[in-house]
């Protein structure tokens, strides 16, 4: 994606609204529903997506794809800033034992252009477990509809450590 993808989102980077509307129209291209009712945005859709209390990540096509999103919620779960979030393997954000599952979820996402009601054990920095309900995890296409990444998003999670949301 963009150079300044590596800069946290904010007004200086239009919290990175030209990815995001790749982000928010592949979703819709897929699901046939937006993931932001853009008049509720008021044309701020980057600011709207990185304020969503609905976790919302991405990564990108490398052979070991690195996330190149993650919205302020994310980040929470994640236990992690910006700048850790956005170099990490994605393969990571699942516990080992785990990732033989993630991938075939993602095989399949590449091979139908999405999934609804993925449910998963993810990890944060530090160790802390949680399970994720509900997720929609979806390819992301350029405007030639170009595969370019894949994305999730997901409201709802329970720690497995104790604690709901």
């Amino acid at each position: 994606m963009a150079e300044d993808r590596l800069q946290i989102p904010s007004d200086k980077n239009e919290f990175h609204s030209r990815e995001i509307e790749l982000l928010l129209s592949s979703y819709e291209h897929w699901t046939g529903e937006p993931l932001i009712i853009a008049e509720h945005a008021k044309g701020q859709l980057g600011l709207t997506l990185w304020e969503s209390p609905v976790a919302v990540v991405s990564h990108n096509t490398l052979a070991d794809p690195i996330f190149w999103y993650g919205n302020k919620t994310a980040l929470r779960l994640f236990e992690m800033t910006w700048e850790e979030f956005t170099t990490l393997p994605s393969r990571l954000s699942a516990e080992s034992g785990l990732q033989e599952d993630r991938e075939r979820l993602l095989s399949e996402v590449r091979a139908n252009g999405f999934s609804k009601n993925y449910r998963g054990v993810r990890v944060s920095k530090t160790g802390r477990r949680f399970q994720i309900e509900d997720a929609v995890v979806w390819n992301i296409l350029n405007p030639d509809g170009v595969y370019c990444g894949q994305a999730a998003a997901f409201g709802k999670w329970n720690f497995l450590d104790g604690g709901n949301k």
